[in-house]
């Protein structure tokens, strides 16, 4: 299981690369792009983002 940011919903505010713990993600063209090799599943970013564009798959 990782965290999936949705594209078209996320708005680049970058709250989610800020509490991530182990550094999984990067904003990319304004956009939060998660690595899954990273990713923890811990959910600090599901439960920081704004407008919910992040999710546990």
């Amino acid at each position: 299981m990782a965290a999936v940011a949705d594209k078209k919903i996320c708005v680049g505010c970058g709250a989610c690369v800020a509490t991530c713990p182990v550094e999984a993600i990067v904003l990319k063209d304004g956009v939060a792009q998660i690595d899954p090799q990273k990713c923890i599943s811990c959910g600090a970013c599901v439960a920081t983002c704004p407008v919910q564009a992040i999710k546990l798959q």
